[in-house]
């Protein structure tokens, strides 16, 4: 697993410390923004796009954040997991202590999970909750749109593959009664056995189609295929799915919509 590392320190995603809001109380608070806290903690916050100085940006599918009540902060940047402390302070929040992990993912753009890193640590964030809508706006006006989101299963929901990379045509999906998964591969159908049990699944010998497709998307293939007549690890983060083959190779999904 990658090591985290405070973001101030890394040259993909630089941070500065931030400072709790003037007149806050540490992170967690039931007196001093309890309004905000509430409407905000508890909640997987799918990140849908980000607007900085006009421009906005669509977020990958796998950007996400969730405020606990303690004010333990988890999340992804669109490829780096983060974490931080929130605190309240009326109807604004600050993130204190970020770290992320560095990883070079396919299909996300740096200059995305940057500028997102960037946005969430500038100083006092104002929150604006509006039915399962969530926007967090900066001092200066960029802002980051949110929605909630519910909890998918493993088995009955469709995995869109977001690493490695198949411009959103790889997805595959586990079936509890016939006990298989199918999908696809970015080009080719697919179809095996899949048990599942204790946090991991093992898949049986792939069945595919046999159309030939770009060298990108067959490169992709390839790498999924070599999920297959093995057992992987899985890991459900709410709609992000993460398998990782038994040579630590990881490929990364997200629920589809």
């Amino acid at each position: 697993m990658d090591k985290p590392q405070r973001l101030a320190a890394l040259a993909a995603l630089t941070l500065l410390p931030l400072a709790v809001a003037c007149g806050g109380e540490k992170a967690g608070s039931d007196t001093v923004g309890a309004g905000a806290a509430a409407s905000v903690t508890g909640v997987h916050w799918a990140v849908d796009d980000l607007t900085v100085d006009g421009k906005k940006s669509a977020a990958p599918n796998s950007a996400w954040l969730r405020i606990a009540d303690g004010g333990e902060v988890k999340g992804n940047l669109g490829c780096n997991n983060f974490g931080a402390d929130a605190a309240f302070a009326d109807s604004h929040v600050t993130f204190d202590k970020v770290e992320a992990t560095e990883m070079a993912c396919e299909g996300v753009a740096p200059d995305f999970e940057t500028t997102l890193a960037r946005t969430l640590a500038d100083g006092d964030l104002s929150t604006e909750v509006k039915g399962d809508k969530l926007t967090l706006t900066t001092p200066d006006g960029d802002r980051v749109a949110l929605t909630k989101q519910e909890a998918a299963p493993l088995k009955g929901t469709k995995w869109t593959i977001t690493s490695p990379d198949a411009d959103g045509k790889a997805h595959l999906t586990f079936d509890a009664k016939t006990g298989q998964v199918s999908g696809s591969l970015g080009c080719n159908k697919v179809r095996a056995t899949a048990t599942v049990s204790d946090g991991r699944i093992t898949l049986g010998t792939a069945s595919t189609t046999r159309m030939m497709c770009d060298t990108s998307l067959m490169n992709t293939e390839k790498t999924l295929l070599e999920l297959f007549d093995g057992t992987v690890k899985y890991e459900v983060n709410h709609r992000n799915l993460t398998l990782t083959s038994e040579n630590g190779e990881r490929v990364n999904a997200a629920a589809a919509e």
